[in-house]
This record gives structure tokens, C-alpha cells and sequence, in this order.
């Protein structure tokens, strides 16, 4: 991305879960630092997956975070020197997210922003959309479809829950490509195991 000191802009990196979001934030993030530009990075407060105060890829890689319980909290918290301004997960962020990464590029900073782009339906995951529509930079993404290894943009669901909000990872989601997903769950549960048997564990058994 292009960017010099004093010239505010928002950069969106979006995709399913499993897509390398995390990843390249976590890249950018690293190359301001070589640069010496002077770096903040936050998180939501919700998603405690990988500890309290890191931002964690599942390649591993991490980078210290701040974990904020709202969007406020980040307009609040970042220095007056601050030059980039990382966030991470930021679909679990309030709408007000919006207004704060404007406030933070208009006074010339940098922001990167990383998050799904789709809910568990494959349905726009607010305040995504907005976000993706007033950066100057908006990167897609994709991870390889857990079922057939076509390119995948969409995070299949595996556990019985129909918030739109579940923290997790492998256990309860799966990257799927736009054929192979199944937007609801009475029928993801159908591609696993006969639901008529009742049990989950006879999957792969022959029969007697």
C-alpha cells in the first residue's frame, strides 16, 4: 500500500475465516514499524481466542494488542503521535467504528483494518460494508474450500448456534467456496451425518 507520513488513509482487509486477514495485517504492521512510523494496535475485548493482548494469526504469527470494548475506546486510547492505527476483528466492533477510523485518517494517520466481510449466512457483516466503502484500499482475501479446495470466501458454520455473533476457529468454523456452502445449519448438519440415524459417530461405519 502507498502511504507517507501525514497522509491519512483506510486500508480493509476482508475475507472468510481461514483467509490470511490476520496474517497480512499482522505483515503491514510489521513493515511500519521497520520504517520506524510509531504503531497502535487494538482489538476487540470479545474475542479471546489467542490471550488478552495479541493479535494471533493461525499461521502463528503475532503482534501485541490492545483489547477494547468499543469504539470509543480506540478513539480515546490512541496517541496524538500515533501514525498507524491497526485493528483487528473489526466486524465485532459497534457502527461507531466507522465514524472513528474517519476521525483517525482525517487527522493523517494510517488505519488497517482487518475483518469478515460475511456473517455465518454469507450475509454482509455490519458495519463491514461502510467500512469497505470509504477506505482507499480495500483487500479480498481467500482461503481454500475445506471440501473441495476451490477458492473459498465464505466461513461455514459447524456448531448448533444461530447468533450472528459465535468466537471460535476450527471447531466451530470451516472456510467453504460459494458451492459448497450451506447458509443454514438444519442442512450443514446433513453433509456430516445421516440426521435420521441419530448418531453422529456412525459416520464412515459400514453397514452390518
Amino acid at each position: 500500500m502507498f502511504w507517507q507520513r501525514g497522509l491519512g488513509q483506510i486500508e480493509v482487509i476482508c475475507g472468510s475465516m481461514f483467509s490470511g486477514k490476520s496474517e497480512e495485517l499482522i505483515r503491514r504492521l510489521r513493515r511500519a514499524r521497520i520504517a520506524r512510523q510509531r504503531v497502535q494496535v487494538f482489538k476487540p475485548a470479545v474475542d479471546d481466542r489467542s490471550g488478552d493482548r495479541e493479535v494471533v494469526s493461525h499461521s502463528e504469527q503475532r503482534v501485541g494488542a490492545l483489547p477494547v470494548s468499543s469504539s470509543a475506546d480506540i478513539m480515546r486510547l490512541t496517541a496524538d503521535r500515533t501514525e498507524v492505527v491497526g485493528v483487528d476483528e473489526v466486524q465485532f466492533f459497534d457502527a461507531g467504528i466507522v465514524d472513528v477510523v474517519g476521525k483517525l485518517a482525517n487527522q493523517g494517520k494510517r488505519v488497517i483494518l482487518a475483518g469478515l466481510d460475511q456473517d455465518w449466512r454469507g450475509r454482509p457483516f455490519d458495519p463491514m460494508p461502510a467500512l469497505m466503502a470509504t477506505a482507499e484500499y480495500v483487500t479480498k482475501t481467500l482461503a481454500v474450500c475445506s471440501r473441495c479446495g476451490a477458492p473459498a470466501n465464505k466461513s461455514q458454520r459447524l456448531v448448533s448456534d444461530d447468533g450472528k455473533v459465535l468466537i471460535g476457529a476450527g471447531e466451530a468454523y470451516e472456510p467453504r467456496c460459494r458451492r459448497c456452502f450451506e447458509p443454514e445449519f438444519a442442512r450443514q448438519l446433513g453433509i456430516d451425518f445421516d440426521a435420521s440415524a441419530g448418531d453422529p459417530a456412525a459416520v464412515g461405519r459400514e453397514d452390518s
